[in-house]
Formats: C-alpha cells, structure tokens, sequence
C-alpha cells in the first residue's frame, strides 16, 4: 500500500489495531487519541487568532446575535 492511505482504509486498520488491545491499553489509546483532539483544535484556534481583526470581528457578531440583529441565510440567498 502506498504512504498515503485514504482516510477510510487507515479507519479500518485502526479499528482492527483496537480491537486486540486490552481494556487498560485501550483507555491509554483512548487518552491519547484525546490528547491529539485537543492539540488539533488548539493549533486550529490559534490559527484563526493569528488572522488580523478576527477577534474584534467575532466579538461584534456575538453581539449582533444577542441584540437580534441577524438575517436568517435563507432570506438573502441567491439562486446561482
């Protein structure tokens, strides 16, 4: 097999690797599967604060969201 698997085969090769490991090493692997969630949602926020204004833009669109000064999508989309 290549060096790149695609995502559902190396889901399947996991799932296969999981299912021999006992209930204290899969908690392990749990717990690190867990860790790397978190790594991956951190190195992404970190990457949205490092563009120009996003904090200030976020903040003012969760305060147009409390005051009701939203448009729903469905009322200003195009047919394209």
């Amino acid at each position: 097999m290549s060096a790149v698997q695609s995502r559902p085969i190396l889901l399947k090769e996991l799932e296969r690797r999981l299912r021999t490991l006992s209930l204290e090493r899969l908690r392990v692997a749990s717990d690190f599967l867990a860790y790397l969630e978190d790594r991956e949602s951190a190195e992404a926020t970190e990457e949205l604060l490092q563009i120009a204004g996003f904090e200030e833009a976020l903040a003012q669109a969760l305060q147009q969201v409390e005051s009701g000064e939203i448009v729903r999508f469905e009322d200003i989309r195009r047919n394209v």
